[in-house]
């Protein structure tokens, strides 16, 4: 019999994680696998169990969790030998990996998309020793972002992400950054520098539209301009979709990027505090395999 092991994290989602847990053993059980539970207790735990599940050539991780949870699944599987077939359940205050794979929102609904869900490949970034499926971001704005607290995403959800973020891009601070990519390098001071997979970063799906979560590269965006007008021009131009038209973004395709700040600085990795600037980052292309509902292509 094919297994399974499911990784959860029983404090996710003002702790639904557990109401959750047996209709997702019903439905792997349904689908042919033996199903292993593997439940979180502290940080970097996800990881230690999806690297197990790849020592043990599983053949499915499943893991229930918010974002940082998936985030430390992707890392347990990710440049293993073998690496099983991999699916989560959001949980999370934002989702943007599974808003990006068009996974459902609602927990009971995607477990249940899981009978009929087929797998395709799905690029991830390496970041120092750490890797990333979403979005990497350095700057004032990214050491704000993971100072939220539990309590703030718990009370406000993704509101509490974006009261921090307009705080500090609408502040007078900036950073001289350099920036070296695959056709060149840009240096200046900027507010903010994201470093992009997908289509969805914070919950908006428009700041990257024409990115796909296995189009081989890095969406890079270099926010320049600081203050409220400075703001409400990128705000805008976010909404429209049409970020690259804003004058104070540079925005930049790239398979690799190196950031290197005049100060030291802490990444945000996924919604949580990663590895300090200097920094490299690279694709890795195609290198999960998730399972998605059917007809989903991003």
């Amino acid at each position: 019999m094919k297994k399974a092991m499911l990784i959860l994290n029983p404090s996710s989602g003002k702790e639904l994680a557990g109401d959750f847990k047996e209709q997702t053993i019903e439905t792997l059980t349904s689908m042919g696998f033996e199903v292993e539970v593997k439940e979180t207790q502290g940080e970097r735990d996800a990881t230690d169990f999806a690297r197990l599940a790849c020592a043990e050539k599983y053949d499915l991780v499943t893991a229930m969790g918010g974002d940082g949870t998936i985030n430390e699944a992707v890392n347990g599987l990710a440049e293993q030998e073998h690496r099983p077939l991999f699916s989560f359940i959001p949980l999370g205050t934002v989702n943007d990996f599974a808003r990006a794979l068009g996974i459902p929102l609602d927990p009971a609904r995607a477990i249940e998309g899981l009978k009929t869900a087929k797998p395709r490949f799905t690029d991830i970034a390496k970041a120092q020793n750490q890797y990333f499926m979403n979005v990497l971001a350095v700057g004032q704005v990214a050491e704000s972002v993971s100072n939220v607290s539990v309590e703030q995403k718990t009370k406000l959800g993704p509101l509490a992400y974006l009261i921090e973020g307009v705080k500090a891009l609408t502040s007078e601070d900036e950073t001289e950054v350099v920036v070296e990519h695959d056709n060149g390098t840009w240096s200046g001071n900027a507010v903010v520098v994201l470093v992009a997979l997908t289509n969805s970063v914070g919950g908006f799906g428009k700041l990257a539209p024409d990115a796909q979560t296995d189009d081989g590269f890095l969406h890079v965006f270099i926010v320049k301009s600081k203050g409220l007008p400075a703001f409400i021009r990128m705000a805008s131009a976010v909404l429209r979709g049409k970020i690259e038209e804003n004058p104070d973004v540079v925005v930049i395709k790239t398979e690799k990027v190196r950031i290197e700040t005049s100060k030291e600085m802490t990444c945000n990795l996924d919604g949580d505090e990663g590895c300090s600037t200097p920094i490299a980052v690279q694709i890795l292309k195609k290198h999960i395999e998730v399972l998605v509902p059917i007809g989903k292509t991003n």
